[in-house]
């Protein structure tokens, strides 16, 4: 059982992990279990659970104080939703790390770096345990961190991420959607970065996303970071590959 555990490694993943991990986590490990023995290269990391972002709240006595803060908002009074969401982090973000929990993080961070390299770089990316369901989608309302190295830059990073749970935007929507704010938890997934400096990033999608059509690759690149892909701040390049003659052998994508 993984419900008590501060730190799981990307490995140990499955989809029936999301409750402890988020969606994202989850698909990481289930990425890594499959693809990897098929040759494709993805990077190592671990997640610090949901179980570890209850756990801060709780050591650190914040849990009823969040409630408190909450306990008036107005999402249509822009200052009221801005000054509660600000309140909130603010507690999240100031609240100390338990010892156990610090060393759980920093542990496996010294994991990867025994694997990568010193002081290797690492993306520190929100999960939330409800990120895609049928009539609402919570992901991309929490923050994510790139290009962080070192202990200290990424204990930091953990609590903005942690304390993003509360950005103005995601306190909103839950309020709108009928989302009890504590009954939501964040993982955070902690995976080596990519050295996009030295090819290109994007997204790939396993269909049309226009038509739905499912022989059907679309792939989006840009030199660069993927967060300008995703964010739509570049105008990427894109390509259809047909799935059928790409199984018969024929590279659309030169190397």
């Amino acid at each position: 059982m993984n419900d008590n555990k501060l730190v799981l490694w990307f490995d140990e993943l499955q989809l029936a992990d999301i409750p402890q991990v988020g969606g994202k986590n989850a698909s990481l490990g289930e990425m890594r279990r499959e693809l990897i023995p098929k040759g494709v290269s993805i990077p190592d990391g671990y997640a610090v659970t949901a179980f570890a972002y209850r756990y801060l709240l709780e050591s650190a006595g914040i849990r009823d104080q969040i409630k408190a803060v909450l306990s008036d908002l107005d999402t249509h009074d822009l200052q009221n939703l801005k000054d509660r969401g600000r309140k909130v982090r603010e507690l999240i973000y100031n609240a100390p790390f338990p010892n156990d929990l610090k060393a759980a993080i920093v542990g496996a961070y010294k994991k990867l770096c025994d694997e990568y390299g010193e002081n290797t770089d690492v993306a520190v990316r929100s999960s939330a345990t409800a990120e895609d369901l049928p009539d609402a989608s919570f992901a991309g309302q929490q923050e994510t961190y790139l290009n962080i190295t070192g202990e200290d830059a990424l204990l930091e990073a953990c609590k903005h991420c942690f304390a993003s749970l509360f950005t103005d935007r995601a306190i909103s929507y839950r309020f709108d959607k009928g989302f009890d704010h504590m009954s939501i938890a964040l993982s955070i997934g902690v995976q080596k970065m990519v050295r996009s400096d030295l090819a290109s990033s994007g997204v790939i999608f396993s269909i049309d996303t226009e038509s739905g059509f499912k022989e059907a690759i679309l792939i989006t690149a840009a030199y660069g970071l993927g967060e300008t892909v995703v964010q739509g701040t570049v105008n990427p390049d894109e390509f259809f590959v047909f799935k059928p003659t790409l199984k018969q052998g024929h590279r659309p994508i030169p190397p």
